[in-house]
C-alpha cells in the first residue's frame, strides 16, 4: 500500500526542500504528461458485484460490441492494481503499453471495489445489506469482483494479458486458480513487485499491520479534514509529501487527490488489514501449474476455436531489489523453488510504487516481455 503510505504523512510534512526535476505543484493538474496520456483515455464507472468500480480504458470501450465488427480486438491487456486500487495511478503505464503496440490492443484497468469516489449519480454500493453479506471490500471479495468483471465484460474468445502490481499479483494467481478456463484464455501474466506471501512479516508489513488491523479508524478524521481542502492545496500537499521523487509523474496527482476520501481510504485499509492476515504462504501449486506445460482442454478449444495459443509457461515475476513489501530474500526463495521459472530481479533501482515515477520505464520493459506472445494475434 505504498501510495496510501504517502498519503498518511501529509499531516506531518515539514518545509519542502528543493529537488531537481520535481514538478511545480501549480502545474500538477495540467502537465504535458497528463495531457499526453489523456488523449484516448476513457473513464467509466459501473457497479460490479454491487460495488462502485472505476475503469480506465485505452482502445475499444465495449469488447462485446467490438467483437461484432469486421476487425475485432483479439487481445485485451488488463491491469489489476495494487492497494489502493485506483486506476489513475497506472495512466502513464497503460498509455505507454497502448502506444507500444500501435494502439492495436486495448489496455484496460479495473479498480478494486469501492476504491474510487463514485460520481454524483451513484452511491458507493447498490445494496448495503448484500455488500455486508458478501464482504466485497475484503480481499476474497475483491478476487470474486475481478472474476465477475471478466465474465461479464470480456468475451471468452478474447486473449488476455494480465498485468498485476503488488497485491494485484496475488489476485491474479487466485483468479487463475478459481477459473480453470483462464488457463486457455490467458496468454501471459506479468506479476510486478508481487506481494504473494508472508506480507505481515515484511519490513513494511511489520510497520503497517498494527495500523491497518487496530489503528485504522484513527486515520479517518485526518483524512476527512484533508478532504475539505481546495483541490489546488491538496495537489500542493501531495507534491510536498512526494518531494523526494526527482521525476514525479504528475499524472498520478489527480489519482492521489481522489484517495483523499474517507470511504475510499476505509475500503483500502480494510482490504489491507485482510492482506496482512490472509497472504501467508506462497501458492506453489498454482504457480507450478502455470510454469509447466499442461494439456489443453479439448472442449474449451471447440467452444473457443480462436484460443489456440501455446499452453506453456504463462507467468513472469519481477521483484524489486529494495522492496520493503517484498524483501529480496523472497526472490531468492522463489528462484530456488522454481529454477525454471521466468523470475527476474530489478536492476534499475525501481521502487515498489513504480507508478509514481517510472510508469513509462516499467511499461517499456513489459512490452518487450510480452511482444513475442502477441506476435501474430
Amino acid at each position: 500500500m505504498p501510495e496510501l503510505n504517502s498519503l498518511l504523512v501529509l499531516y506531518s510534512v515539514a518545509s519542502p526542500t528543493s529537488a531537481p526535476g520535481r514538478a511545480d505543484p501549480a502545474e500538477g493538474m495540467g502537465s504535458p504528461n497528463t495531457e499526453r496520456c489523456g488523449d484516448d483515455a476513457a473513464v467509466e464507472y459501473m457497479y460490479c458485484r454491487g460495488a462502485v468500480t472505476e475503469l480506465l480504458k485505452y482502445g475499444p470501450r465495449d469488447l462485446h460490441a467490438a467483437a461484432k465488427t469486421s476487425n475485432p480486438p483479439r487481445v485485451l491487456i488488463l491491469i489489476i492494481p495494487g492497494n489502493p486500487g485506483i486506476v489513475g495511478f497506472y495512466k502513464t503505464f497503460m498509455w505507454t503499453l497502448y502506444q507500444a503496440f500501435n494502439r492495436r490492443y486495448p489496455v484496460w484497468s479495473v479498480s478494486h471495489a469501492g476504491h474510487c469516489a463514485p460520481p454524483d449519480s451513484m452511491d458507493m454500493v447498490e445494496d448495503a445489506l448484500v455488500m455486508e453479506a458478501e464482504d466485497v471490500f475484503g480481499l476474497n471479495g475483491q478476487i470474486e469482483h475481478k472474476l465477475t468483471f471478466l465474465s461479464e465484460h470480456v468475451p471468452r474468445d478474447t486473449h488476455l494479458v494480465l498485468v498485476g502490481h503488488s497485491i494485484g499479483c496475488y489476485i491474479i494467481l487466485e483468479i487463475m486458480k478459481k477459473n480453470p478456463e483462464l488457463k486457455i484464455q490467458v496468454i501471459k501474466s506479468v506479476l510486478l513487485f508481487p506481494t504473494i506471501e508472508r506480507m505481515a512479516c515484511t519490513p513494511q508489513g511489520q510497520v503497517m499491520t498494527p495500523v491497518l488491523c487496530r489503528l485504522r479508524y484513527a486515520v479517518y478524521l485526518p483524512i476527512f479534514l484533508l478532504s475539505l481542502l481546495p483541490e489546488r492545496l491538496k495537489a500542493s500537499l501531495i507534491q510536498l509529501a512526494l518531494r523526494n521523487l526527482y521525476s514525479l509523474d504528475t499524472t498520478t496527482i489527480p489519482a492521489t487527490i481522489s484517495l483523499i476520501n474517507v470511504d475510499c481510504v476505509a475500503n483500502a485499509m480494510y482490504m489491507g488489514s485482510q492482506e496482512m492476515r490472509l497472504v501467508l504462504e506462497r501458492d506453489n501449486s498454482t504457480i507450478r501449474q502455470h510454469l509447466h506445460k499442461k494439456h489443453r482442454r479439448p472442449q474449451l478449444i471447440l467452444e473457443n476455436p480462436a484460443l489456440t495459443v501455446d499452453a506453456g509457461s504463462k507467468l513472469i515475476f519481477y521483484y524489486g531489489a529494495t522492496d520493503h513489501w517484498c524483501p529480496v530474500q523472497y526472490y531468492y526463495d522463489i528462484r530456488r523453488d522454481f529454477p525454471e521459472g521466468d523470475i527476474r530481479l530489478c536492476e534499475r533501482g525501481l521502487r515498489h510504487a513504480f507508478v509514481l515515477d517510472a510508469g513509462e520505464e516499467m511499461a517499456n520493459m513489459t512490452t518487450e516481455w510480452i511482444r513475442g506472445d502477441l506476435r501474430g494475434l
